[in-house]
């Protein structure tokens, strides 16, 4: 039995095609494998598990998702035979549509239905929802839709009954702080089983965590607006709520292809591309049966770069014929092809060209490179830090979704060309609130002198605000000293209400990138995980000094060993990290209670943190994510150094 349920409507809004790839599995899927993603999707079930505390009362409909007639029944029963009725998962399915609420609250003949969510929301904010112009804020679209659509189906289900129904979201309020330490490993998502229903809960009762950092807040005015058409899904094309119910049903139950007109924006983020290493493992392509069929792709066609693969490519809507990148011409862009800088449509030329012509070979802006160079004072210090943010935060006094900064490496690059992995800070002790300390340890790295720093993108000055927030509110004795410091290595973001910026501020790598350097073998992207194997690819100084084991080269590791080798076989060094729990034995993995897998991004090492504070935690097991987790951001900050290198081998070259 197929019907249409929330997750599956909300998926048919972004695109009718989906609906015909989810759930295959033969189709690849990308965002089953992210583990960004699996991160995110790990706190919503445990704010579920939070939000259930708020109603002690409440009844689980035990019946499973695809049990759809049973569930419905099971709730339909509860319903009746109770005047006044808390159900968790109430099921409700009328004509193909099936919607399962995450809390339902009976009093009489009214009803609340309540959708839990991890994102978070300030009470306090008077545009939360709908912006100054009244329009629905971009953010939550999604999310009201899905509420939407859970009203609708249960009003219809219940007809007969004639209740009135209020909509409601209860989220992680970021005015509220949380009143214990450990409040979010008091909500452990098992590996295995359902992870709403089995998820281990380690408190009975609200009254045990002091307070909850929950808020509910009532939304039924924009969601009924959505149902009577005030508010439309997309402005341009007039999607409304009732346009869709009827189409997406008929889609998906009858499993049928939408053949939607591919949008090239929305085309470049599907999830149902398959990369090569599904494609090896026998799956589907849903992105290639769409050009197929909708665009009358042949198969010589998917070995041309699409114009939807341009980088900061903002105007797609606009240039809907130029499906190709050789499509363009010169003058579909503006540009002064003798400004000293890259300008964003420069860049976009650059690599129309370069794709076209199969040219692999870097462009650089060299006189702005040199000149920018130049501005720099050895020795230059490398930086990055890992953070986590989560909706049930880990320490008492800290709000949903505040940043916690638990580790950061720190290489120097001498101007001999001497390469020291000088500093690391790590905190992997369960219920300590590292940013103090982290940000001490950082002072102390960075002020043996007055060399340079960077920074790769926003993130690190973005933390660094907020570490300076978090010292001005505390009882901390250095507190002025601290911020004092802070500032001097970082400029206040857009939105403060003071403005710094400071004489040893952190310079942006990233940006140095857009502004003076193209490498091809970056596909556009200006991630460090693209770029560096790029420049290794196009650096003859790289490949020779980094295919070399480390004792045989002047660079320093605090985490491998001398015959670690950065570059094997043209690889990244990421694929080369080595494995977590490598080399243990069946009786050693026996104990391991945080079943992960890999560290090699971002998402991996916040999941990692959130697994090490748990208290219960062999020190061997915490032992081996922590040198797991200080090898993945020691080639973070290595991966700085070796674009730095390149740099200085391309401006050396043009000396020659």
């Amino acid at each position: 039995m197929r019907v249409l349920s929330k997750s599956r409507f909300k998926l048919g809004l972004e695109c009718p095609n989906k609906l015909f790839y989810a759930g295959k599995a033969e189709y690849a899927n990308q965002k089953v494998e992210d583990s960004f993603l699996m991160a995110l999707a790990q706190g919503g079930f445990q704010v579920e598990a939070l939000a259930r505390l708020h109603y002690p009362e409440g009844i689980m409909i035990e019946a499973e998702h695809y049990e759809y007639e049973a569930a419905a029944q099971e709730t339909m029963e509860l319903l009746e035979a109770n005047e006044n009725v808390v159900i968790f998962e109430a099921a409700f399915l009328w004509d193909g549509y099936f919607v399962r609420t995450d809390i339902l609250v009976k009093k009489g003949n009214h009803i609340q239905l309540i959708e839990v969510k991890a994102k978070s929301f300030d009470s306090t904010s008077k545009h939360e929802f709908l912006g100054v112009r009244g329009g629905i804020t971009a953010g939550y679209k999604p999310y009201l839709f899905d509420l939407s659509f859970q009203k609708w189906v249960l009003s219809k289900a219940t007809h007969r009954k004639k209740y009135t129904i209020e909509a409601f979201f209860m989220m992680a309020d970021k005015s509220k702080t949380a009143q214990v330490n450990g409040l979010n490993q008091l909500f452990r998502v098992p590996q295995n089983g359902n992870p709403r229903t089995d998820l281990e809960v380690a408190v009975n009762s609200i009254d045990e965590i002091g307070a909850s950092v929950l808020s509910i807040v009532n939304v039924d005015d924009i969601v009924e607006g959505i149902i009577n058409g005030t508010y439309f899904y997309d402005e341009k094309t007039q999607r409304d709520f009732y346009s869709e119910l009827d189409k997406l049903k008929f889609l998906y139950v009858q499993n049928r292809f939408a053949e939607w007109a591919p949008q090239l924006k929305m085309c470049k983020k599907c999830e149902f591309k398959a990369n090569d290493e599904d494609k090896a493992n026998g799956l589907k392509c849903g992105f290639t049966n769409c050009m197929s069929k909708l665009m009358q792709f042949q198969e010589a066609d998917f070995d041309r770069p699409l114009a939807s693969e341009l980088w900061n490519f903002r105007n797609a809507e606009t240039v809907q014929d130029k499906v190709f990148m050789d499509n363009f011409i010169e003058r579909d862009f503006t540009f002064d092809p003798d400004a000293a800088f890259f300008s964003t449509q420069h860049r976009q030329w650059t690599q129309v060209l370069k794709q076209i012509n199969g040219d692999n070979n870097y462009e650089v802006k060299l006189d702005l490179l040199k000149t920018t160079m130049a501005t720099w004072k050895y020795p230059l210090h490398c930086i990055d830090f890992e953070t986590s943010a989560v909706a049930l935060p880990f320490n008492a006094g800290r709000r949903p979704y505040e940043q916690t900064a638990f580790q950061f490496s720190h290489h120097i690059l001498h101007e001999d060309g001497r390469v020291e992995h000088a500093n690391e800070y790590i905190n992997v002790t369960p219920g300590e609130f590292p940013n103090f300390e982290f940000a001490r340890a950082l002072k102390k790295a960075l002020s043996t002198d007055d060399g340079t720093i960077f920074k790769f993108a926003t993130h690190e000055n973005t933390i660094l605000n907020e570490i300076i927030l978090q010292f001005n509110e505390s009882y901390e004795t250095d507190k002025k000293e601290m911020v004092e410091w802070l500032k001097t290595i970082t400029h206040s973001k857009d939105k403060s209400h003071e403005f710094w910026e400071g004489e040893r501020d952190m310079v942006d790598l990233r940006q140095v990138v857009v502004n003076t350097y193209y490498n091809p073998h970056t596909g556009g992207s200006n991630s460090i995980k693209y770029l560096l194997p790029a420049i290794l690819k196009s650096s003859a100084y790289l490949q020779v000094k980094y295919t070399q084991p480390i004792q045989a080269i002047d660079v320093s590791s605090k985490n491998f060993g001398g015959h670690h080798v950065w570059l094997k076989e043209g690889e990244s060094p990421y694929a080369n990290l080595p494995t977590l729990f490598e080399g243990w034995t069946e009786d050693m993995m026996y104990e391991n209670i945080s079943e992960l897998e890999e560290i090699k991004d971002g998402g991996a090492a916040m999941t990692a943190y959130a697994k090490l504070q748990y208290t219960d935690m062999s020190k061997m097991e915490r032992e081996e994510i922590k040198k797991r987790l200080l090898q993945y951001c020691e080639l973070d900050t290595l991966s700085m150094v070796m674009l730095l290198e390149h740099f200085k081998e391309i401006i050396d070259g043009a000396k020659q």
